[in-house]
């Protein structure tokens, strides 16, 4: 527009022209024309090929309207409405607002996608417009990531339907799956321990990936920045980079991770919890046959084989995670076994060994190489929730002694035994709180105070009261006991007062009333004006 412009001052523009912009914008001759007039009228519509001319009564979105759009949710009609009834409210009465299809127009025109998905759904739903950068590829063992994921299939567990998670380290070079551990229930640092070390153990049946790597990004997981493994990634010399709170993107190797594992494997597993079902509800079918959790272990180790030796990433360019990862020359650093297991072990502090063995955490410990060890200072590491079993090591050289088992150890059928005991009393516990704490209320369709529901008698009200206050103490006196006596001599008992009496005895003698008092009176006033 702007060489339109200057052909047009200098009195060379001809239609030739115009209809080559409009052959190359695809508009009209007529638009072109158009665009002309408004660029001759202000210079800064022709920055752009099509710019319109900037009109000062075009709608544009204000501050109330981003406020109006983020109370409704991006409800642009609810927002016209609102601006509306402000409108009317004023006095004197403001000008309308613009109709809804300007508003429409507007919202279109002066927000980008990103900020009216984030009005509308948040930062979540903003971040989905954002552009982000891809990291440098690096090297092998530069950089893991590491994350739990529960898996949306339901495994059999001990006879009951649980969705197992997943904790797992890849590297970011080679999109390699260099460890991984399952755990039935929800995930602890004892689950990282696990997979860390798979992942760092180049021996049979983890290698050929592993090694120690220079740096390991978590998402500020407690378990991952848990006191035990944080020792264990400091003696390793590996630095964790804590990621900010929900930056997904900030690790998007093992969140790429975490979504193809469920559209590539789990999707097709028996027991998969997002298919889609018939009917109104969604729920699973009774007669499915769910996978049992040793069985779902073994096909997620065989699919993480497959991802690693033949699945060809697209960032790798036709390469599989094992040829990539062999093509590196980058020198790896390993680790002993017993290093490692021992570098990964949560630290109890000294104990002192006696002839009952080691006493940790209110047990007592014992092992076959205990024998003539008594009096000894040792140290006590152990695995996270692993309290049948304690590895021991000499307090003063760090030499290790070896293991020591929980001694008159239950056996499994007392356990099971306690564990349903303990199901059974919750169920009961939780029933009875649930009956206790549940209040209806009536429904309503005008204006009123909460009206709660549930008639109860005279009696029925007394007698809960009674209950909820408990057994008079003196009716669980035991007379035979202590058998009451009666009162001195000298005392002044009101005839009002009833004293109760033992069974089988005769109730007291109330004593005559002392001088100067009225029969029947229960306070005397002295000359202080105080009742005794």
């Amino acid at each position: 527009m702007r060489r339109l412009l200057a052909l047009r001052r200098d009195q060379k523009l001809t239609t030739r022209h115009v209809l080559l912009m409009a052959d190359s914008l695809e508009v009209t001759e007529r638009t072109v024309w158009r665009w002309l007039a408004a660029a001759e009228r202000d210079e800064a519509a022709a920055d752009e090929p099509g710019a319109r001319a900037q009109t000062r009564d075009r709608f544009t979105v204000t501050p109330e309207v981003r406020r109006l759009l983020a109370l409704w949710k991006g409800n642009v009609a609810a927002v016209h409405r609102e601006l509306t009834a402000r409108a009317a409210r004023q006095s004197p009465p403001a000008a309308p607002p613009p109709s809804l299809p300007t508003l429409h127009r507007a919202i279109q025109r002066d927000l980008t996608p990103g900020e009216r998905a984030g009005l509308a759904g948040g930062e979540r739903a903003a971040r989905k417009h954002d552009v982000f950068l891809a990291r440098p590829r690096g090297w092998r063992n530069q950089v893991w990531e590491t994350d739990h994921v529960q898996a949306p299939v339901l495994v059999d567990v001990d006879g009951k339907a649980r969705r197992p998670w997943i904790t797992w380290f890849t590297d970011c070079a080679t999109n390699a799956i260099t460890g991984v551990a399952i755990t039935p229930g929800d995930p602890s640092r004892e689950s990282v321990l696990a997979a860390l070390r798979s992942a760092v153990l180049r021996e049979e049946p983890y290698g050929p990936f592993g090694g120690l790597p220079e740096k390991v990004r978590v998402d500020r997981g407690k378990d991952f920045l848990s006191r035990t493994v944080t020792a264990a990634f400091d003696l390793l010399d590996v630095t964790v980079e804590d990621l900010p709170a929900y930056t997904p993107h900030l690790k998007g190797t093992v969140e790429g991770l975490n979504r193809a594992v469920e559209g590539m494997f789990l999707a097709a597993l028996p027991g998969y919890a997002r298919q889609p079902r018939p009917g109104k509800r969604a729920s699973r079918p009774k007669d499915e046959v769910l996978l049992g959790f040793e069985d779902f272990t073994a096909r997620l180790l065989d699919w993480t084989l497959w991802w690693n030796t033949e699945h060809r990433p697209a960032p790798l360019q036709g390469k599989t995670p094992l040829e990539a990862w062999q093509d590196d020359p980058t020198p790896l650093r390993d680790v002993l076994a017993t290093d490692l297991w021992t570098f990964t072990l949560e630290d109890a502090g000294t104990r002192t060994l006696t002839t009952r063995g080691i006493r940790f955490r209110r047990r007592d410990y014992v092992g076959p190489w205990m024998t003539g060890q008594a009096g000894i200072q040792v140290r006590v590491r152990f695995m996270p929730h692993h309290d049948h079993r304690i590895e021991v090591y000499h307090a003063a050289t760090g030499r290790y002694l070896g293991p020591a088992d929980l001694a008159d150890q239950a056996t499994d059928e007392q356990i099971s035994a306690v564990r349903r005991a303990r199901a059974a009393r919750s169920r009961r516990l939780k029933k009875d709180l649930e009956a206790s704490q549940r209040e209806r209320y009536a429904a309503v369709n005008q204006p009123e105070a909460p009206r709660r529901l549930g008639a109860l008698t005279t009696a029925q009200a007394e007698a809960e009261l009674a209950q909820a206050a408990g057994t008079d103490l003196s009716d669980l006196a035991m007379p035979d006991l202590i058998p009451p006596a009666e009162p001195p001599a000298d005392w002044r008992t009101p005839p009002s007062l009833v004293t109760r009496s033992a069974p089988g005895r005769p109730a007291p003698v109330p004593s005559a009333p002392a001088p100067g008092r009225q029969p029947g009176s229960t306070a005397q006033t002295t000359e202080d004006g105080d009742a005794s």
